[in-house]
């Protein structure tokens, strides 16, 4: 393959991961009257429930408990409404590429050397995925314990709001045919359903190509019962240890944008003895925020200067993170704009997606190629010390010259479920505003790459499926796509002279994230099965980092689930103990 050619298919590559599409319109705000600023509020409060982090399951956790208690949300970023770069499905990709402090994602990159990025913002990762809406199977929910029932009323809740059916184009439809060409069989239509063969999922992206949250779920909200505090960052819940035989988290202590301290209690009384502080911060922010109150390894909490609440060894351990490893498919013809649509659902434990993009520019002067750039630093092929500010001005550049067309095809990828490797989360700081040190160890499990490598294999029938021809130039075979997609700097890892040859190591060379990280406060080990933390009263974790595995193909839709299901259940107790009295 020529120079010319390998210039264009990497920087084409380079260009879909981002979509930059075409711009929409900002969703206008929702009228939240229960929506301010931390700057706002006072040195002191008291509350019913206090929940930290209005994220993927705080939000609709929330929305529920604000129907009969108070309930104080407070979230550290700000709000998605009226930034295009959230609500607009033409910007995806640009909120990885900030870096700056007020992003909604804030960058990480765990030891493993994979880019990562977690919300910081209102409603979480679901205004910073790539949409794709789909249920957990029926076998998770129940080994799990969840009652079915209420689990089928808790999505219904959520998909009033924000799930809506995609339209599928011509790459979409490709990738599906080719799935079913290959074996990935039956076809199941259109469903929001967890079923072996191939789908068409939902999306929480309208046909306008407007993205609709976990924040948008706030509507349910009981305006009165509910204070929603923005830019508001938890340094630690505050535990009440004197005259009880365990530890009782009774308050929270919070600082604003302007770094005022404020302090938020639960409320006193008989009463209020059900009140509770619940963590809803994400599967790094909740076991950082419990290391930083005193809950987690006790050397660990000890080299940190942290006075020991509770020693919890398994807070942070078990963390794990979905590989994800794709193809580049360059394209002959144009292809339509679309994000994850279609997905072939596995008897061996992988997942194939796909999403497409014509003219990454979008039409705007400005090109950006998002977390997978230069624009950020992403240059596997210069050495860490080298990604000086003019070595990535002069990679932007390059890209910037690039002809229109090197900006049209699309990717096929594969996510294992699980996964069975796992790694662990350690603090850096005190600060919560820093990131943890986390480590997945992706693919230290056999199970893990064997479970990529088939995965792999099945995309390169599909890629070679008559239903998949158009999209694909004959004089580019299988062996020539991989040998282009190791040689674009998707990660920090060096990559071996053996790839091309094999797919167990092109999954290890090729990893990335898909960003359904999860676990540090797993139900079993750090909270029981009514999530409430273990060794400890008044205090419940409700989130990603409860679960042991991933749920589904994509778990943002069981995340907003477990948010209102949750949030029902606790009413319900609460309510009969009040009735009962």
């Amino acid at each position: 393959m020529g120079v010319g050619l390998w210039r264009f298919t990497l920087s084409a590559f380079a260009g879909l991961l981002v979509f930059f599409l075409r711009f929409c319109s900002s969703e206008k705000a929702p009228n939240y009257s229960f929506m301010h600023q931390a700057t706002t509020a006072p040195a002191i409060s008291y509350y019913d429930y206090i929940i930290v982090g209005g994220g993927t399951a705080g939000c609709p956790l929330a929305a529920t408990l604000s129907q009969n208690y108070s309930v104080l949300l407070l979230e550290r970023g700000g709000a998605p409404y009226g930034n295009p770069n959230i609500t607009d499905m033409g910007a995806f990709g640009a909120p990885f590429a900030d870096v700056s402090p007020s992003s909604p994602a804030q960058r990480f990159v765990s030891e493993d050397g994979v880019i990562n990025s977690r919300a910081r913002v209102l409603g979480g990762g679901s205004c910073l995925n790539a949409g794709f809406y789909t249920r957990a199977a029926a076998d998770y929910v129940e080994a799990v314990g969840w009652d079915s029932g209420m689990v089928k009323e808790s999505y219904e809740w959520v998909e009033k709001v924000v799930a809506f059916e995609p339209p599928m184009l011509q790459w979409q439809s490709a990738v599906r045919d080719g799935l079913l060409e290959v074996g990935v069989v039956p076809y199941n239509g259109f469903t929001y359903d967890h079923i072996y063969g191939t789908k068409v999922g939902g999306s929480i992206f309208d046909r306008d190509g407007h993205r609709h949250t976990a924040a948008d779920l706030l509507q349910y909200a009981n305006p009165t019962g509910l204070t929603l505090l923005l830019h508001a960052t938890v340094h630690k819940i505050i535990f009440r240890r004197k005259g009880v035989a365990r530890p009782v988290a009774h308050g929270v202590i919070f600082r604003d944008a302007l770094g005022h301290k404020h302090k938020a209690y639960l409320k006193r009384g008989s009463k209020a003895k059900s009140s509770e502080i619940i963590l809803s911060a994400g599967a790094l922010g909740s076991p950082q925020t419990l290391m930083l109150s005193g809950v987690g390894p006790a050397q660990h909490l000890k080299a940190h200067n942290i006075t020991l609440v509770l020693d919890q060894p398994m807070v942070g351990q078990r963390m794990s993170d979905n590989p994800m490893n794709a193809i580049f498919v360059p394209s002959p013809v144009p292809v339509e704009v679309s994000l994850i649509q279609v997905v072939g659902i596995t008897h061996f434990g992988s997942y194939i997606e796909a999403a497409s993009g014509e003219n990454f520019a979008g039409g705007t002067s400005q090109r950006d190629f998002g977390m997978f750039s230069p624009r950020i630093g992403q240059l596997a092929t210069v050495p860490p010390k080298q990604r000086t500010p003019e070595a990535i001005a002069k990679a932007i550049d390059s890209m910037s010259k690039l002809e229109e067309t090197a900006f049209r095809g699309g990717f096929i990828l594969e996510k294992i479920m699980g996964p069975v490797s796992t790694g662990h989360l350690e603090l850096r700081t005190r600060s919560p505003n820093d990131n943890p040190s986390v480590t997945f160890n992706y693919f230290k499990e056999p199970e893990d790459v064997q479970r990529c490598v088939q995965g792999m294999q099945i995309i390169e029938k599909i890629i070679d499926s008559k239903a998949f021809s158009k999209f694909k130039y004959d004089y580019l075979t299988v062996p020539a796509l991989i040998n282009m997609t190791l040689n674009f700097p998707v990660n920090l890892l060096p990559k071996h002279d053996n790839a091309s040859g094999s797919l167990e190591q092109f999954c290890k060379d090729t990893v990335m994230t898909i960003w359904h990280y999860h676990g540090g406060c797993q139900v079993g080990t750090v909270v029981d099965h009514d999530y409430k933390v273990i060794g400890v009263d008044a205090l419940r974790v409700i989130d990603g980092s409860t679960f042991n595995y991933s749920p589904g193909t994509n778990p943002q839709a069981t995340v907003m689930m477990l948010g209102r299901y949750m949030g029902l259940r606790i009413l319900m107790e609460r309510l009969g103990r009040d009735l009962s009295k």
